[in-house]
This record gives structure tokens, sequence and C-alpha cells, in this order.
């Protein structure tokens, strides 16, 4: 039996935790924050009650499997998944309006073709099937495996791209998400959808790889789901299946760096000066100075990524760095019985909004995801209703997010665009809260609030987080900063690959 030491109570880091207590080791999780749950927050006020991060589940296999291994009583046991229909609304800056059923291909085809006509559902569709091959191409080694030593294959972007003929010119293929848009699909409005995707998920369009075309697939393939009681409660039930393992928290102990001893990792140290000593110890959260003193973890291992010499941590050049703006808006009157679950919000001109969000300001129109659960435990009874507005932003330090005046601007330009999707919704507003990155930073410790993306292949490796395991021994990585990058499935894939690590050491090369 072991004794790990596991840095962060995030998704990531609860489901590598299990999944070792289970195998047999000791261990304890140590949280600077007095809470678990990373990202999956809630915000409670008055008998109202709003998801802070992630508003539905993709990929509930991942959590599936999570609670098969770690015990008896599955998923659906422990919290109430239920899947969402239609999976979302879209609300073009033209008035046109197409609800996507859930993970239904015919539908979603049928009802592009009935909304914008001309072709758009063959259109979609030929679409999703190259988006299908990426998936097919790169599942496994970019989402099951650990990170490849010979990582470069992830380099080339498995997406492909249909030929561009251009007049005594070479022909051309799509290299990023924008690109998709402008020359397969053509009609803004399936471009504006794609971009939505992207966004969502903190990428820049102009930068991010045609590869990303795998997270609509994954949505619409897979389904949507809400956990009911707020996503909150997938956070708890991993925190409830850590506890039953035997898995130690230790809340508000906010660890120092890492002890190293005979060139491995070796325990903790906390603020406090207290030293925990472990065979392994595992880093749920963002790496920072001074974590391994004189370490040089990641130097050359992935192009982009953070190196760590003399204690100093240089981080990537990175223009898809991004945060999440949310507006909490308690509502008088009843949720209608017609209401969406998500309804996508999406603005006229689409490259003024990436140049501002990734270009360290404000976006004048932006994309937003307006959430309205049909869940009792959100509101105090059936005459309120809690919504959630999300928006992509840039992170705090470029743009001031503790600017009150901006923060009030910026929540009216929300409510203003939200109009389309709940219609009166100003004149039902009973109180208004504001999270943004700055709160985030405050909370996660993540600089600038930053929301880390999903890893995708192509760009030369670009889109690639950090391998699980690290230059020092001992030293492994889960969570949305490492291997396969941000996202809840994401994560609980992390904590897995993590887990697989440590038991099966060398030799382990991911799910069968």
């Amino acid at each position: 039996m072991a004794r790990i030491a596991v840095i962060g109570a995030g998704m990531g880091a609860m489901a590598a935790a299990a999944r070792l207590a289970v195998a047999g080791h000791r261990v304890a999780v140590y949280e600077r924050s007095r809470t678990y749950g990373g990202s999956l927050g809630q915000h409670a006020d008055e008998g109202f009650a709003f998801d802070t991060g992630p508003g539905l589940l993709h990929l509930p296999a991942v959590y599936r499997d999570l609670f098969v291994k770690t015990g008896k009583e599955p998923l659906e046991r422990c919290v109430t998944l239920a899947q969402v229909d239609p999976a979302s609304r879209h609300v073009f800056a033209d008035g046109t309006v197409v609800s996507l059923p859930n993970a239904s291909r015919a539908g979603t085809l049928a009802a592009l073709d009935t909304a914008l006509g001309g072709g758009a559902g063959a259109t979609w569709g030929a679409f999703l099937d190259r988006a299908r091959d990426a998936w097919d191409r790169s599942r496994r080694p970019l989402l099951e495996e650990p990170l490849r030593p010979d990582w470069q294959v992830l380099g080339r972007d498995p997406y492909p791209a249909e030929e561009r003929r251009r007049l005594l010119r070479p022909a051309r293929r799509a290299g990023t998400v924008a690109e998709i848009g402008s020359w397969e699909l053509a009609d803004p409005r399936l471009a504006a959808l794609l971009d939505g995707y992207a966004l969502a998920y903190g990428l820049d369009p102009s930068h991010a790889p045609a590869s990303a075309a795998l997270l609509p697939y994954m949505e619409e393939t897979f389904g949507s789901w809400y956990v009911m009681g707020g996503m909150r409660a997938l956070a708890r039930a991993v925190y409830e299946r850590c506890l039953a393992r035997k898995v130690e928290f230790a809340f508000g102990a906010e660890v120092a760096r890492v002890v190293e001893k005979d060139g491995r990792a070796a325990g903790v140290e906390l603020a406090d000066g207290t030293v925990a000593e472990a065979d392994h110890v595992v880093l749920g959260a963002r790496p920072w100075p001074g974590l391994v003193p004189g370490q040089e973890l990641w130097a050359g291992l992935v192009p982009g990524q953070e190196l760590w010499a003399d204690g100093d941590v240089t981080a990537r050049a990175d223009a898809g760095a991004s945060g999440r703006f949310v507006v909490m808006l308690s509502l008088r009157g009843g949720r209608p019985a017609d209401a969406v679950h998500r309804t996508v919000v999406h603005p006229a001109d689409g490259a003024d909004e990436r140049a501002a969000v990734f270009g360290g300001r404000t976006a004048a129109h932006p994309t937003v995801t307006v959430l309205r659960p049909d869940d009792p435990s959100t509101r105090p009874d059936a005459e309120h209703e809690a919504v959630t507005l999300m928006a992509t932003v840039a992170p705090h330090g470029p743009v001031d997010w503790t600017d009150e005046a901006l923060r009030a601007r910026f929540a009216d330009t929300l409510i203003d665009a939200a109009g389309a999707a709940v219609p009166g919704l100003r004149e039902r507003v009973l109180r208004t809260m504001v999270r943004t990155p700055a709160e985030t930073a405050a909370d996660t410790g993540a600089e600038g609030g930053a929301v880390p993306a999903p890893a995708l292949a192509g760009a030369g490796g670009a889109f690639l987080h950090a391998a699980n395991r690290t230059r020092l021994p001992g030293l492994l990585l889960a969570g949305g900063w490492s291997h396969p990058g941000g996202g809840l499935a994401h994560a609980g894939m992390s904590g897995a690959l993590v887990a697989g690590t440590v038991v099966e050491g060398d030799g382990f090369r991911g799910s069968q």
C-alpha cells in the first residue's frame, strides 16, 4: 500500500483519488479552498441556486465508468441524470431560430433543413461525417491513453478537410475552425453554430485546429445531460464516493511545494510548514512557480507548454486563454412549460467577438448561453425561475474584472442579448449576481481565472497539454491543466490515466 498525496479537490483529482483508494492505496487530498469540486461550484441565494461552472455533462460514460470501478453503486443511484431535449436552441443574428434534438443526427439535420433551408442539413451532415473520422483517428491516443513519448504524431490534424480548388492557385484545405466555417459550411449561420461550440470550450475559432470538429461531434453523438439538483450534485457524489473509499480530505490546506528526496517526489509541504510524506504526489491544479524548486519538468516535452526552469514558470504564448463571465438571475414568474434548457444567442460579427475575447478586451456583442434548468431545487417555488447566462471572455488581467462599472455594463450586455431567448427577461429580474474570471482566480488559484481547453490534435501539438507523468518520478498531473485537457469529461479521463499509471507503472497504456 502506497501513500498518495493529492493536491487539489477538483474533479480530475477526486477521480484519481477514488480509483487509487480502491486499488488499496492510502490517499490524502489537500485543498486550498474550503470545499471540493473545483469549477463545479454552486451559488445559493434566498431559495435560488445557480451552477457557476459547466451547465451540462457530455460523455457521461466517463463518470459511469468511475462509479462502476470504485464501488457497487452505479452513477445513476448517486445522482439523477436528465437528458435534455432539445439539446440546444440557437438564435442567430438574422432572427433564424433552430432547436437541435438530443443525440439524434437525423433529427438535427432535419431541423437545420427546416430552419435554414438551402441544404443546410446535408452540409452539416457531411461535416459531421468528417468530424467522425477525426474522432475515430484521434480518440484513443488523445483521450484514452497517457500522452505518448512520440506525442509528435498528434501534431498532425486528423480532420479530413475538403480540398478547396482555386483558379490558377494550389488547392487549400481548412486548417482551423473558422476556415471550416467559411470554406466548408458556407452558410454564416452554420459557421456561427460551429464557432459557438469552440468558444464554449474556451477556444479561438481563428486558431483552433480543424480537429476541434470532434467537439460538436461528441455532443451531438453522445448527448447532453443535466444533473438534477445542479451540476454541483455530481461533484458531491464523487466526493462522497471518495469518503466511502476512505480518502482523507484536508480543506483550507494550501500546498507550498512538492518535497523531493533522492530524485523523486516524496510528499508535500503545506503553507504552515507541515510536511506530509508520500510515495506519489498527484497535482490536480495548475502548476505554479516554486512548486518543485530547481526542476525542469516539462522543458521541451510539448511545444508551447509551461517550462519549469530554476523554479520559474514561463506561460506559453497562448491566444486561447479565456475565462467565463456568469450572470445569475433570480426571476419573478414561473418557468414556462415550453422553455428550453440551453439556448445559444449568436452575434452578427463573430470575428469581432473573437478579436475581443482573445485580444484582451470585452466584446460588444458576445455569444451568450442561456441556461434554464427544469429543476425545482433551483428556485424557491413554482412562481419563480433561476436563469444563468454565460459568455467566454478574456481572463482577469488583460481585462480588470474587479471594475464594478465594467462588470455591471457587461452583465447588462448579456441580459440584453438573452432577451432573444427569454422574452420580457429584464422586467422579470428580482436580483442579479455576477461571477467573473477574477472570482475564479481567487477561488481556484488559476492565473487570471483562465479555464483550460480540451486537448486537440493538430497545429504541431500546440493544443496538447502536459503529460500526466512528469520528469520528476512520483509526481503526476490530473485535471484540466494536464492531458487530455479541460472539460468535465476530460477531467474524469485524466483521473483514470493517473490512477492507471500509478497502479500499473510504465506498462500502462490506457483503457482497452
